[in-house]
């Protein structure tokens, strides 16, 4: 393997470590939210409310604007050196401050105009909640920001760190929950506090590495008047923004369609989310993050082989290691769900619900990871415009299907519209990259053979494993759930065997991942 890529998989492996840990205390959360909010309307009341700065955060934060800055940042500091870049950045944050700042008074202010309209009592739960969240979406925003910032100058891992913030203050909050006066509602406004708090540490942190790496902007009012780099940014955010907003109107759009089937079902995707994000954010997220920069850096020296070793690196790694947990969970999907919610108020109905969702999302955990790795090739280019228009394609034939499948299947549907609809994405980015460059070989045949020898592999260890599931002993601990030992079991079983399997049928992945951690 190239040195490059050698030293490309060891970040990759260092923000992986700093997400893992983040994701795990993010799924601990969840499993406590779970618990003291349950399944039902309060879950929703909270889940809706938490979507508004999520989508800010999505948008301006770690979306279209974090994803131009890392190659305009990479130029700028090649081309004119650090000091002029510390001055764009004070132009950059100065106006994206004052928006951030309009934005949330706007989204508080429609909360309580739209609120004694609303009919549904966690609806107006929800909108209570909103203006007291909104100002996280200031603060987590900039943090989003600075990260691409920092990425831009190869420091990855101190900001990965970053989000384990957020997810100790909640935990915090959800521990002492039984002992609150007032009832679910003190619970959610403390919630709503902890978020807000949480969000300001991690934006002082994270002015301090900026200071630490010498990427602190450099602040003079003069500076501010020079509009150019505002331009410049725009129109590489522009197109990236719609998508992402188009996006962003999908996701709520199938929170809306869920909103609509019950009281159940926004939690019930919810929490299934929480079980994807936790292996999209390791490996896609992780691998991602660092794959764009690099790839900006091969295509600033026109190197478009090495870009192309790249993301076909990135592919094979994303289906090696996502297409096994895709199939195990889908068939696991119950016990699994049992281990982590099946506590306090999340009842049968929830895990019934739950199960519904899972099925479906679960197994779109190798498409919705293969579109983070596929994305950057096309940012790194400063193309954000093709994206775009695939993206708004998709988002169209996601929102037609939710509205087909929710009747059949109810929240299952949705999440089954989002799988169709990443795979049409990733269908339509390979081909228009294949058309682009033809004379650099994606090798999609030689990826597409391991991805099935992969699955079948991972297939056949799953449903052996399935049926020796009920003879594996159970625990009987007061406070741990009967299916943690057989569950553990079966999962470490699956891995051991799997890495066997693929390494003896040829598969070059896992030498490969064994180089990278004996180095």
């Amino acid at each position: 393997m190239h040195k490059n890529r050698i030293k490309l998989l060891k970040s990759s492996s260092g923000v992986a470590l700093a997400t893992l840990i983040s994701r795990v205390l993010g799924l601990l959360r969840v499993i406590l939210e779970a618990k003291v909010l349950g399944g039902g309307a309060t879950a929703t009341a909270w889940q809706l409310a938490f979507m508004a700065p999520n989508m800010l955060r999505r948008l301006l934060g770690e979306g279209a604007l974090g994803t131009a800055l890392v190659p305009m940042l990479s130029h700028s500091i090649a081309e004119k050196g650090s000091a002029e870049t510390r001055r764009q950045l004070s132009v950059i944050f100065g106006f994206l401050g004052a928006l951030l700042a309009l934005m949330a008074v706007i989204f508080s202010g429609a909360a309580v105009l739209i609120e004694p309209w609303v009919q549904r009592d966690y609806g107006r739960q929800a909108l209570l909640l909103l203006p007291l969240l909104m100002p996280y979406a200031f603060f987590i925003c900039f943090v989003g920001v600075i990260t691409s910032v920092l990425n831009s100058v190869k420091v990855f891992f101190l900001p990965a760190m970053g989000a384990l913030l957020l997810n100790i203050a909640i935990i915090a909050v959800l521990l002492a929950a039984p002992g609150f006066q007032g009832g679910i509602q003190t619970v959610l406004e403390t919630l709503a506090a902890a978020v807000v708090f949480a969000g300001v540490i991690q934006f002082v942190l994270m002015l301090l590495l900026l200071a630490r790496h010498g990427m602190f902007p450099a602040l003079n009012i003069s500076v501010i008047k020079n509009l150019k780099v505002i331009k410049d940014l725009w129109q590489l955010t522009l197109p990236g923004l719609v998508g992402a907003s188009a996006l962003q109107i999908s996701l709520v759009a199938d929170r809306l369609v869920a909103y609509l089937i019950g009281s159940n079902a926004i939690p019930a995707l919810t929490y299934t989310d929480r079980i994807v994000y936790l292996p999209l954010s390791v490996i896609a997220l992780a691998l991602s993050s660092v794959l764009l920069p690099s790839m900006s850096q091969a295509v600033a020296e026109k190197d478009y082989s090495e870009l192309f070793a790249i993301l076909r690196l990135g592919i094979r790694l994303v289906m090696y290691l996502c297409v096994p947990i895709a199939v195990f969970a889908v068939i696991f999907r119950e016990p699994i769900l049992k281990v982590l919610y099946m506590r306090g108020k999340f009842d049968d109905v929830a895990l019934r619900e739950t199960s519904l969702a899972a099925l479906y999302y679960c197994s779109g955990i190798p498409f919705f990871a293969a579109v983070k790795i596929i994305l950057p090739a096309f940012y790194a280019r400063k193309d954000m415009k093709t994206p775009l228009r695939i993206s708004l394609i998709c988002i169209v034939v996601n929102i037609i299907l939710n509205l087909i499948l929710m009747g059949p299947l109810a929240q299952g549907g949705i999440a089954l519209a989002t799988v169709i609809s990443s795979i049409l994405n990733i269908a339509l980015m390979l081909w228009l990259l294949h058309r682009d460059f033809r004379q650099y070989e994606l090798k999609l045949k030689a990826i597409s053979f391991e991805m099935f020898r992969d699955a079948l592999a991972a297939g056949a260890l799953t449903v052996l494993l399935w049926y020796t599931y009920p003879m594996l002993p159970q625990l009987k601990i007061r406070h741990l759930p009967l299916d943690l030992l057989p569950l553990t079991i079966s999962g470490a079983v699956f891995c051991l065997g799997y890495l066997l399997l693929t390494a003896i049928s040829g598969s070059p992945v896992p030498r490969e991942l064994f180089k990278i951690f004996k180095k």
